[in-house]
């Protein structure tokens, strides 16, 4: 055993002049390498056509067959619904010009969305100053849950359109009373998910709060608002999708200048074919609005 582990002198000065020699070869053929080869680049992976088909072919063909039916049937004609062929036409001529101005109550579709995103912005605005902040004193402390959350369970399940005879009661004027609207439908995901993330932190983290004696902004700041911006985000996005939702039916209601009017005056005209290109641009803009936010929580969500 000892013989396997120990050796010779003799041994030893033979192994030490036999290693240079030895490796004197590998070094020469490594300076003999040509330049090309010692900086050669891995091969890229081809590109995933099938994963890309995947993502790509299913929404197509859905759009396809949708278009298909409808042209099948509008095929005979004379009836008030248009053909896909006229509602194409008809939008061509409508994007042409998206931002005419012949009145107050006579714009194009391109001021018609801008005002009703103004509007959906205001009042979102609004409920994210007071919802996100309430959310947190409802997931913080326990005598506000207690207080709120009965309010809360009660407001909640209140469809949005009852809150605009408030707004108009209050505020005398339809512009307001929208943005009303808006602000009561869309503050309730964000303070129920806000209140949710707060109560899920986990405790550990607290009582090392507790433990170092830190400040209540301390904590909110450095513990409670990185571990909860997930759960604030989602909630940011159930809210911006209500918010869109709601503000088309609050217009047809309100008037003025707006998406949702335009879609009720249209159908006062008899014009289906640009109510069907409104319901296309309604559901593109939340749909944007939708992608915009998830992308925003993605980019927010730590994971290990």
């Amino acid at each position: 055993m000892v013989s396997a582990v120990f050796h010779s002198p003799r041994e030893a000065h033979a192994a030490s002049s036999a290693t240079p020699s030895a490796s004197r070869p590998a070094a020469a053929n490594e300076a003999a390498m040509p330049a090309e080869t010692a900086t050669a680049k891995p091969k890229r992976a081809p590109y995933d056509w099938r994963g890309l088909a995947l993502k790509v072919l299913p929404p197509v063909i859905s759009i396809a067959l949708l278009v298909g039916l409808w042209g099948l049937a509008t095929m005979k004609g004379g009836g008030s619904f248009p053909t896909p062929a006229a509602t194409f036409d008809a939008a061509v001529k409508l994007f042409s010009d998206p931002f005419y101005r012949n009145g107050p109550n006579d714009q194009g579709i391109g001021w018609n969305i801008l005002n009703s995103l103004g509007r959906v912005g205001m009042g979102f605005g609004l409920a994210a100053l007071v919802g996100i902040p309430l959310g947190f004193i409802i997931g913080r402390f326990e005598f506000a849950n207690r207080m709120v959350s009965p309010l809360i369970a009660l407001l909640k399940p209140v469809s949005p359109l009852a809150w605009l005879p408030i707004g108009l009661l209050a505020f005398k004027s339809a512009n307001p009373a929208a943005i009303w609207t808006i602000f009561i439908c869309s503050i309730w995901p964000m303070v129920v998910n806000t209140a949710v993330g707060v109560q899920r932190v986990p405790s550990d983290y607290l009582n090392v709060a507790r433990v170092l004696k830190l400040s209540e902004w301390k904590v909110i700041t450095r513990i409670l608002l990185p571990s909860v911006l997930p759960y604030v985000l989602t909630g940011v996005r159930l809210s911006v999708g209500t918010a869109w939702l709601v503000i088309v039916a609050a217009e047809m209601l309100t008037g003025g200048v707006g998406i949702g009017f335009w879609v009720w005056d249209e159908w006062n005209n008899l014009n289906v074919a640009h109510i069907i290109i409104a319901i296309v641009v309604i559901g593109t803009v939340g749909l944007l609005l939708e992608w915009m936010l998830m992308a925003l929580a993605k980019h927010f969500t730590f994971e290990d």
